[in-house]
């Protein structure tokens, strides 16, 4: 039988590859916020597996993985936030 950190394990890799193929099929923006943030929670599931059956070679993997997506996901907001600021008030820049 399935472990739910298992089950967790499996999700957030399916979501890893799946964010990744997308993107590659062109169907993914990977300037947008989705992308960083599916990858963000993919590693972080993949993390929480880990808890239960420790590997250091997909912790270190992993947990980079997780830092990136969150570094891209904020940089990704932002540049949401001052698009969307410049959208509002064209000559304030």
């Amino acid at each position: 039988m399935l472990e739910p950190s298992d089950f967790a394990g499996i999700v957030g890799s399916g979501l890893i590859i799946s964010t990744y193929a997308m993107s590659q099929a062109g169907r993914m923006d990977v300037r947008r916020p989705a992308y960083p943030a599916l990858n963000a929670l993919g590693a972080s599931l993949v993390i929480f597996s880990l808890v239960f059956k420790f590997n250091l070679a997909a912790l270190v993997v992993e947990g980079f993985w997780c830092v990136i997506s969150v570094a891209g996901l904020v940089g990704s907001l932002r540049r949401r936030g001052a698009a969307e600021s410049e959208d509002e008030d064209p000559g304030a820049a």
